[in-house]
């Protein structure tokens, strides 16, 4: 009886326990869930491309980069490791400095490697024209500088690129090795909603 009466309590207990935390879990507050994308309003997804011209202005009286650090072999090293430059580069419609701006690249670039120039670039396009005005796309990848044509990917953005996916490729349009100056010319290829 005493063998009887403890398996009962056993199994009552077990019963209580797994009953209480399948009722917890239930009745606990999430975090997360699963939604449709059409009640985000993301319909129909396209693909949109950007060209323009980046301005990378090193010296002078009003730099658009800066060094923020460096390590200590920076100054030493054949490719400038270490180095990490904060940027707000101007975007414009044509390669002229006067050109229509439409954006601006905000971000970092730092030289990353020991071996070759290349630098690993984390910006946001930030666009400042018609219906992309204060939308953002976040580009985060390697740019191996003295290549004829660089591909960064971009993932991710902000306000009407919800979403965005794809890659930014850049082209070296001109180089003034004396003061630094770098015009890039930037084609971009992005799907969003």
């Amino acid at each position: 009886m005493a063998k009887r009466l403890s398996k009962v309590m056993t199994s009552t207990f077990l019963f209580i326990f797994f009953f209480s935390t399948y009722v917890t879990a239930e009745e606990a507050p999430s975090f997360s869930q699963s939604l449709s994308p059409s009640s985000l309003g993301l319909e129909r997804e396209k693909l949109s491309h950007f060209h323009f011209y980046f301005h990378d202005i090193v010296s002078g009286p009003k730099p658009s980069a800066v060094r923020v650090a460096q390590a200590a072999i920076t100054n030493t090293s054949s490719t400038g490791f270490g180095m990490v430059m904060m940027m707000d580069d101007a975007l414009t419609v044509l390669p002229e400095r006067s050109s229509k701006l439409v954006g601006r690249a905000q971000g970092i670039y730092s030289s990353a490697s020991q071996s070759e120039i290349g630098s690993l670039m984390v910006f946001n396009f930030v666009f400042l024209e018609g219906k992309y005005n204060g939308s953002t796309l976040s580009v985060l990848g390697r740019n191996k500088v003295l290549s004829a044509v660089r591909e960064m990917p971009i993932v991710g953005g902000s306000g009407v690129f919800r979403f965005a996916r794809g890659y930014a490729q850049a082209r070296t349009h001109a180089y003034d090795n004396k003061t630094g100056y770098a015009l890039v010319e930037y084609n971009v290829y992005v799907l969003h909603y």
